[in-house]
């Protein structure tokens, strides 16, 4: 009898459940036992009653964390859709590590490490302080042929998995994604129109600062791919291999990892965003285990979360990428545990309720 090889992402997908409901509930009961007003708390409450549930616990640990960054280049650059010289990736890229950028900067304050991938940049050398996974330089002009195999799209799906599941196994509790590539908002704003049936030109912003005047041309480039792939709305996998980018594929990967191991995945901006509805279309309930850190100023951000359904804890004006925001919100999701566990009840504090 043969036997079946089960893929590391066919095993990761059917291994991702729903939350402790239980655990839910009995978070949810201290919260309304603490000194204050029930719901008063307000999104701070939400986070702790989510981390219960994930966790499967009523109290949970959330103080080893990182973002896990990846990067990746993108052949339609060659169409003109980003104001930046592509080279910007592989000299941004090493800062990451080395705590230079803006996510590294606030990851020392909040105290979280940050781990940098490379899944795709178009260079030969290997980075200072990145891990290497490159799967090649850069996906090909999604303009003219489709952006990665299906088997390229499985692989850097499946490395996002190892990674976060490497730093899972080293007692990471709480896991952030992040991203760097020069015009990933293009394959970002495909993904998030197929699977919002919309048209690009209504979600198509100006990324890392390209010309208004250039926006019409963007969204038509974003459009022309579609129209000439016809990837299918429902399978993520598709529409990763398609329109998508290595290193958006590498973060879905991280939420998968995360759902299926009970561990908390805060995503970031635009970018990340996408990387959120292809896990959702593969499991969609991956959702589950996702906190939103903040609404990107991006123009289709809206359109994004509403489809997932997530309401960011902050909304900074941000669009900087990185994993920048999730970062940021590692405090308030910190904060929130804290409070849920020290604040005092109305049994232990003598106030006539």
């Amino acid at each position: 009898m043969r036997t079946i090889e089960v893929s590391l992402l066919e095993n990761i997908v059917k291994n991702i459940y729903p939350l402790n409901e239980s655990s839910k509930e009995e978070a949810k009961k201290r919260l309304d036992r603490l000194i204050k007003p029930q719901g008063s708390l307000g999104k701070m409450e939400d986070i702790c009653v989510q981390l219960a549930g994930i966790h499967e616990s009523k109290y949970f640990d959330t103080s080893k964390k990182a973002i896990i960054a990846f990067a990746g280049d993108h052949g339609v650059y060659e169409e003109g859709v980003a104001p930046d010289p592509q080279n910007i990736t592989v000299l941004q890229f090493p800062n990451f590590a080395k705590g230079l950028c803006g996510v590294g900067t606030i990851c020392k304050f909040v105290g979280a490490d940050v781990v940098a991938v490379d899944v795709g940049i178009n260079c030969s050398e290997k980075l200072d302080g990145v891990i290497d996974r490159k799967i090649r330089k850069g996906t090909s002009n999604m303009a003219k042929e489709l952006a990665m195999t299906k088997e390229e799209a499985i692989k850097c799906l499946e490395i996002g998995i190892e990674i976060a599941e490497e730093y899972i196994n080293k007692g990471y509790k709480l896991i952030g994604i992040g991203e760097m590539g020069i015009g990933n908002t293009t394959p970002s704003t495909a993904i998030i129109s197929v699977i919002g049936g919309c048209d690009p030109q209504e979600i198509t912003g100006i990324g890392a600062g390209l010309k208004k005047e250039r926006l019409k041309h963007k969204a038509d480039t974003i459009r022309k791919a579609i129209d000439l792939h016809n990837p299918n709305p429902e399978d993520g996998i598709d529409i990763l291999s398609k329109v998508g980018g290595f290193e958006i594929g590498a973060m879905a990967g991280v939420i998968l990892a995360c759902s299926a191991n009970k561990i908390p995945v805060v995503i970031d901006g635009f970018i990340s965003y996408a990387s959120a509805l292809l896990a959702y279309k593969i499991n969609p309930v991956s959702r589950e285990y996702m906190i939103a850190s903040h609404t990107s100023a991006e123009a289709g951000a809206n359109k994004a979360l509403s489809i997932l359904g997530l309401n960011p804890v902050l909304n900074m004006d941000m669009r900087l990428g990185e994993g920048s925001g999730a970062a940021l919100a590692f405090n308030i999701i910190e904060a929130s545990n804290y409070t849920y566990t020290n604040m005092a009840t109305f049994d232990e504090v003598d106030m006539g309720r």
